[in-house]
């Protein structure tokens, strides 16, 4: 939509263009009416938002040329004025669409602006009973700016609640391939995301640890059936194969926006060990991403207390004596410690989750 903005003062036409922007609508605009009729001459708008009062032609006059034109007169126009008596005589005479008392609300002008043209999105109706007044205008706006925020904010929620669900769905059909299970993803997030709890709880405000811990197997989509549902052992080859999962996962992911920061370090980490003889990087101790660190007890222990083709779940108890002799060999001693901290509440993610 194109819309022509119109007022001799640069302040309010950039309250103006300002709300208008807020829906992506293209804003042009003018001065005074005479470079209006210019401007509407060389690229005819779709509506006219017109100031009454100003310098020179008026906006009445403005609006009588615009609507005697056979070219012009679908056009849509909204008048503005602080004047009852210029409404009522544009009312009378100037065949405008429209027209508000100043101050108004802006949300107030988008909802007028959408009925005459039905080229906007929808936009909230107009809040009415306000106290008016000269100083009411940028009181108008501040309210209204508020109320565009809020909306804002809730799709952004909206937004990310769409990307949890689909990582989710992804994690889970993934595991299901692999392991015969749709719930190993879950838990293993909510192993790890209490674990940081106890470790480093700055780790939860980047949004992409939890997507990280979700999705850290999805390298494993580029894995055969054959080797990942194989019932015994994997020979050297299928082993290598197998544990190229973890940079597949990051060449996947390396674009996509919410991932970047923690969650790739995960997804490319998690296999690491402490004592250095993990992959793909083999990296030694602290040079391990600390979300890795802590996603590779959380994995480990998942995958202890779970069948697998290869072996049946071995108890919690065995799981937990098997974390604790690994401290300081295959796992940070931090998060270990962390582990007993938390196994209370581990073992009810366990319960809760249970496949």
């Amino acid at each position: 939509m194109r819309l022509l903005i119109v007022d001799d003062d640069d302040a309010f036409r950039a309250l103006l263009r300002t709300t208008f922007e807020v829906v992506d609508v293209e804003v042009e605009e003018a001065s005074s009416a005479e470079a209006a009729l210019d401007i509407v001459e060389l690229r005819r708008p779709d509506a006219i938002v017109l100031d009454v009062s100003m310098p020179g032609m008026s906006g009445l006059e403005l609006c009588r040329r615009v609507k005697e034109d056979p070219v012009t007169q679908s056009v849509a126009i909204v008048l503005l004025s602080g004047s009852v008596s210029d409404l009522a005589l544009a009312g009378e005479s100037a065949a405008a669409d429209a027209y508000l008392r100043k101050p108004f609300s802006p949300l107030e002008l988008l909802d007028v602006v959408e009925r005459l043209t039905g080229s906007l999105d929808a936009v909230p109706p107009p809040l009415s009973g306000e106290r008016r007044g000269d100083e009411q205008q940028l009181l108008l706006y501040a309210r209204d700016l508020r109320h565009l925020l809020e909306i804002e904010r809730g799709q952004r929620v909206l937004l990310q609640n769409a990307y949890q669900e689909t990582v989710a769905a992804l994690a889970s059909a993934l595991e299901s391939k692999d392991t015969g299970t749709r719930a190993h993803s879950q838990r293993v997030q909510r192993y790890a995301l209490e674990l940081a709890r106890a470790v480093s709880p700055d780790l939860i405000d980047d949004p992409s640890t939890e997507y990280g811990f979700l999705l850290h197997d999805v390298g494993k989509i580029g894995i055969p059936d054959r080797i990942l549902q194989k019932p015994g052992p994997l020979n050297d080859g299928e082993t290598r194969l197998m544990r190229t999962h973890t940079l597949l996962g990051e060449q996947m992911l390396g674009g996509v926006a919410f991932l970047r920061g923690e969650g790739l370090q995960i997804v490319r980490s998690h296999h690491e060990r402490w004592d250095g003889s993990g992959y793909p990087d083999g990296l030694v101790g602290t040079d391990i991403p600390l979300a890795a660190r802590i996603f590779a007890v959380a994995d480990a222990l998942d995958a202890m207390t779970s069948d697998r083709p290869y072996r049946p779940a071995l108890s919690w108890a065995t799981a937990g004596k098997e974390v604790l002799a690994q401290s300081a060999a295959q796992f940070d001693p931090g998060v270990v410690r962390a582990f007993v901290e938390r196994e209370d509440a581990l073992q009810l993610v366990r319960s809760e989750l249970a496949a």
